[in-house]
């Protein structure tokens, strides 16, 4: 079984983080550049798969976060993998980004702090006595309960007698917390973890008998936003629709 687990491609959010509050977390569209780094990433995937001996080819299952930039994502996926390899495309909720409850669409902690004082001082404490894992922000939900919840899509798409290998379009938290639980890392490797970077993919291979292993199949090309890009974040030549938007 192979599991291949990207992050969506570059957002507007990652170039400018009021995007966030302009769309909503849900609903922040992928740049042109994020659209061509999941080109890249898909391209990756299908080489990778055309080189194994033909006995072992599987068709993929596509699993997909509900959230703008993940589908978008997903559609690029689908663009370039030859439709004979692609069994099922399948979006799941559970695959959707951590939830930060009050702090959601404010990145910066001294906004945080200015504008809940009480909660982020709670918060902040939890996060230095208990660690980033299990610390919750208020109304939101912590690394733990993104972790629980990967765990039950774990058991969706490994349930049953299946062959088809995975490939799962989805977050930093929630792509680290599937493999966090498909590998059964302890939480200490959770917290010396980073994040994959846009449209990175991680392949878990192996088999139940002799284990599986997990490799950076593919470390997506990254570039700085140039001033030109930051002043026109929201312009309509920055963002990519795909078909399936219009």
């Amino acid at each position: 079984m192979r599991i291949f687990l990207i992050r969506h491609g570059e957002s507007l959010g990652n170039i400018n983080e009021q995007a966030y509050r302009q769309f909503g977390d849900h609903n922040v569209p992928l740049t042109l550049w994020g659209y061509r780094q999941t080109l890249a990433a898909a391209r990756a995937i299908a080489a990778y798969l055309f080189e194994l001996p033909r006995p072992e080819i599987e068709q993929l299952d596509i699993w997909y976060s509900p959230y703008l930039r993940t589908r978008q994502s997903k559609d690029a996926l689908v663009e370039v993998l030859p439709p004979h390899m692609v069994a099922a495309v399948r979006e799941d909720y559970l695959l959707r980004e951590q939830d930060f409850g009050l702090f959601t669409d404010i990145y910066d902690h001294a906004e945080r702090k200015q504008k809940f004082p009480d909660e982020f001082e709670k918060w902040a404490r939890l996060r230095s006595n208990s660690g980033k894992f299990y610390a919750r922000p208020p109304d939101g939900e912590s690394r733990a309960d993104v972790a629980q919840r990967l765990r039950l899509f774990l058991q969706t798409v490994t349930h049953g007698d299946g062959n088809n290998d995975l490939v799962i379009v989805g977050h930093g938290v929630t792509n680290r917390a599937f493999e966090m639980n498909f590998l059964h890392h302890a939480v200490d490797w959770f917290e010396r973890s980073d994040n994959p970077g846009n449209s990175d993919v991680t392949l878990i291979e192996g088999t139940r008998l002799q284990g599986y292993r997990s490799i950076l199949l593919h470390k997506a090309g990254d570039r700085r936003a140039g001033e030109d890009e930051l002043r026109d974040a929201y312009g309509s030549e920055l963002t990519f629709t795909s078909k399936a938007e219009t």
